[in-house]
């Protein structure tokens, strides 16, 4: 059991074949993928309070410092990603802010909200009314919380980072695996498309990294909802003593994660914190949420990389690069699926009238959700011919 799964009643077991069967991955155990894809967003740090303080952690301000978007400055913003040709707003801010940030709990009364979550769900509302799919990571959720929010999300997130204890978790507020697999079992519950990851570098052992991916497929398996698997590294930065992990710890866990997943499972790496070119031979076939117009407020020092860059990535892997969408085909309105699958989704009940009415709007937001989504839209990027490539 992992620390805190108790409290969460969460029953998740790994039998130590399948851990030590996948600590014994390598790269060459897996296959490149046949193709890469990326999510073009806009990004919204709503606010940057955190009831936590993680080591490792550049995005929270302490109380008395931390910032709150007005709804103009978010209308603003997202207007400005519209004209850009994004289809994600992505929302993000630090756990239950308003339960730790006074100034933060009043502001919001100030505007008429009982708590950051109703505030959320009115931003997304903007971002819908704006032409943007919202995608949010507001930290660990209830199952009421969750369906509080899918009405107006496409799909959602929270990184699971680790199952292990560590101490880069420390200190009086510290987030445990307990609620974080909580979290992502009840987005399993309420049927939100989820993405979630690990964390390598923060003080876990590879067994942990093992353990960690096996507890997102099990969860997976229960659900059918984890749509991608981010495999972060850690990076440098003011707050943090914690060294970037070697390329070859970066390839071996992302083999390992190849391996753990199902095939409809993408693997995620971030380009702009990465050695992405160094990776896509151990089976990544996402680079995620990419904005052309607003930084990385969580790692503000990395720079997204331009548009560009993904293409020459993808040329450098002799594959093709397609825009996708924040939510992934196999969760979309079946009319307009690129491909079938069997069960839930094939069914079409995995979004809400109100994200599905926005994909299959008579609009010119409408058509351009479905032109990403058919990958013949006018946005679509350029993509390397694989005819003389290596894929093959």
């Amino acid at each position: 059991m992992f620390p805190a799964a108790a409290e969460y009643d969460v029953d998740i077991e790994i039998p130590d074949t399948d851990v030590e069967r996948l600590l014994d991955v390598r790269p060459s155990d897996v296959a490149p993928a046949p193709e890469l894809t990326f999510s073009r967003n806009v990004f919204l740090p709503l606010t940057t309070a955190c009831r936590y303080t993680c080591t490792y952690c550049t995005y929270y301000d302490v109380p008395g410092e931390a910032s709150l978007l007005s709804p103009e400055e978010v209308r603003e913003r997202l207007r400005v990603g519209a004209d850009a040709g994004c289809t994600e707003a992505l929302f993000t801010f630090g756990d239950r802010p308003d339960d730790r940030y006074t100034e933060i709990h009043e502001q919001l009364a100030a505007w008429g909200y009982d708590d950051v979550l109703a505030y959320l769900r009115d931003c997304c509302e903007i971002a819908l009314d704006e032409g943007l799919l919202p995608h949010s990571n507001p930290g660990d959720l209830t199952e009421a919380d969750f369906e509080r929010l899918a009405p107006v999300n496409a799909s959602m997130g929270v990184m699971l980072e680790t199952t292990a204890d560590v101490d880069a978790h420390a200190g009086a507020r510290r987030k445990t695996p307990g609620q974080r697999l909580n979290t992502i079992r009840a987005a399993g519950e309420v049927g939100m498309p989820f993405t979630t990851g690990i964390l390598v570098g923060i003080g876990e052992t590879w067994r942990d990294r093992a353990e960690s991916l096996l507890a997102i497929r099990a969860l997976h398996e229960r659900y059918d909802h984890v749509q991608e698997v981010i495999v972060q590294n850690v990076v440098p930065n003011e707050r943090s003593d914690f060294e970037r992990p070697s390329v070859e710890t970066m390839r071996r866990t992302v083999a390992m994660a190849r391996a753990a997943l199902p095939e409809d499972v993408s693997v995620q790496v971030p380009p702009n914190l990465s050695p992405t070119r160094d990776l896509i031979d151990c089976g990544v076939d996402d680079l995620g949420g990419v904005s052309p117009v607003t930084e990385d407020y969580i790692n503000p020092d990395y720079a997204w990389p331009a548009l560009r860059e993904l293409e020459e990535i993808a040329a450098d892997a002799g594959v093709p690069l397609y825009e996708r969408l924040p939510v992934y085909d196999r969760y979309l309105p079946d009319r307009i699926r690129r491909a079938d699958f069997a069960g839930r989704v094939a069914a079409g009940e995995w979004l809400s009238d109100r994200i599905a009415a926005a994909i299959t709007a008579d609009d010119v937001h409408g058509e351009r959700y479905r032109g990403v989504a058919r990958r013949d839209g006018p946005l679509a990027v350029d993509s390397p011919s694989t005819e003389s490539g290596s894929a093959d």
